[in-house]
Order: C-alpha cells, then structure tokens, then sequence
C-alpha cells in the first residue's frame, strides 16, 4: 500500500506539473502578443507626426481573442482541483495511517536506509546477498528496493539475466558498472587475478590452477572478453590472456 500511495503521488504530481508547464507557455505568448500603450490626444490631425522630434513607429494593435482568455480561465481551475485532490489525498493517507514517501524522507525507514546503505557500500549488490546480509525477508527486500529505484535512489542494472544494484546520481558510468558487475562472479576474479598476477594466461593452465574443466574456462572468458576485460593473443597454437590495459585501474579498485 505504501508502494502504491507513492506511485499515485509521483501521478498526481507530474500531471500537476504538466498542467503548470503549458500554463507558463501560454501566458509567455500573451505577455508577448499584448503590449500596453498609453493613448493621450494630439494637437494636430496628421496621422503620425511627432510632438518632440522623436521616432514614431507605427504599430499594429494586438486584440487578445477570447479563447485565450478562456483558455487561461480553464487553465488556472484545473491548478486549483489539482491542488484539493492532492491535499484531500494527503489528508486520507494521514488518517489511515499511510505515510507518503518522497525524496525527502525516503529513508527514515530503518530497514530501506539499511539496504541503501549496504548497495552504496557493495554496489553490483543482487537481492540474495542484500537478503543475507540485512537479515531482511526476500519480500520486504523487494519492497524497499522497489521505492528506492522509484525514488531515484538506487539504479538496476541487468548482468546477463542476474539484476544487481548500484547508488544512483551518477555515482558509476556505464564502463564501472560493466567492470564491476563481471568481477562479482567469484570465477571471473579468480581468472582476472591469475592473469594479472602472471601465473596463468593460457586455456589450461587456467584450468589446472582453478580446477575447473577448461570448457568451464572458456565459457568464463566469453564473458570476460565481451566486457572487454581481457584481451587475447594467438601465439602458435595457444592463445595467451591478458588483462586490458584500460581497464587495471578498474580492477585494482573493484577486484
């Protein structure tokens, strides 16, 4: 129900804002379209001529039509509706108990601050390990999570069908984030780690020191090569591994 009376806020407020927005530009063409001129007489009959040498320039007079005006009548009663619904809606969440939920307060809950804390700390966070770590129910995490993202505080981000979380305002370009979701998967560090330390760079010895198949190695590195973590060179008939240049920073601070 909270999710819910968020949602129908955030709605009432964008159409609220919507209507203000085409308001604004009406009255921005009327300011425009309708200027005032103060009209005295003049001495002489001679259409035009000037009292003190100045320039005269003659100018058109502008009528503002009558729909306009009904128009920014209509515009100003939809404001004012807007403003009772949303009070009335505000008052009855209030007496029901509900709490509104906007940016502001968006983590005085306890257990939705707790779960923001911890993708800020661990981002690339999927909801198993946010649900272990809090101690919190897989539901109750899903909850948070969910008016977290609706409230810009979190962004998702989809590792190959396995969702993971990350701090919002730009906290982490598109090249972090692919980094630091690929070296979540506890094989894909081991990989990286025996590359960058010089002890394996080939298909089987990768296996070998992991003790996985090299199938099992393969697989991995398609992955690590369509991140463009590692790079490959042929030499003979094997193909050497090595870390991406452009990425070691990268590694060195998310690894």
């Amino acid at each position: 129900m909270e999710h819910r009376a968020t949602h129908l806020v955030s709605h009432c407020i964008n159409y609220r804002r919507l209507c203000l927005l085409c308001f604004l530009f009406l009255f921005s063409i009327l300011t425009a379209e309708a200027t005032e001129y103060t009209v005295s007489p003049f001495p002489s009959d001679k259409f035009g001529e000037s009292v003190a040498g100045e320039d005269v320039q003659i100018v058109e007079d502008t009528v503002i039509p009558y729909w306009q005006f009904l128009l920014w009548l209509a515009a100003m009663q939809i404001l004012s509706i807007i403003d009772v619904i949303l009070y009335f809606t505000k008052l009855i969440f209030v007496v029901l108990g509900f709490k509104i939920i906007d940016t502001e307060n968006v983590l005085d809950n306890s257990n939705r601050s707790s779960i923001y804390t911890y993708i800020k700390t661990k981002p690339g966070a999927c909801i198993g390990e946010i649900v272990e770590k809090t101690g919190l129910g897989r539901g109750k995490v899903r909850h948070h999570i969910t008016i977290l993202e609706v409230q810009n505080k979190i962004e998702v981000h989809n590792d190959g069908g396995k969702i993971r979380y990350f701090e919002n305002n730009s906290t982490y370009d598109e090249e972090e984030i692919k980094i630091i979701s690929a070296l979540q998967n506890i094989t894909n560090q081991r990989i990286v780690s025996e590359i960058q330390n010089g002890k394996c760079n080939t298909n089987s010895a990768l296996a070998h020191e992991i003790g996985v198949s090299r199938a099992t190695i393969s697989w991995y590195m398609r992955t690590l090569k369509e991140v463009e973590l590692i790079n490959e060179e042929r030499k003979g008939k094997n193909i050497i591994y090595r870390i991406n240049p452009s990425y070691e920073n990268l590694i060195e601070k998310y690894g």
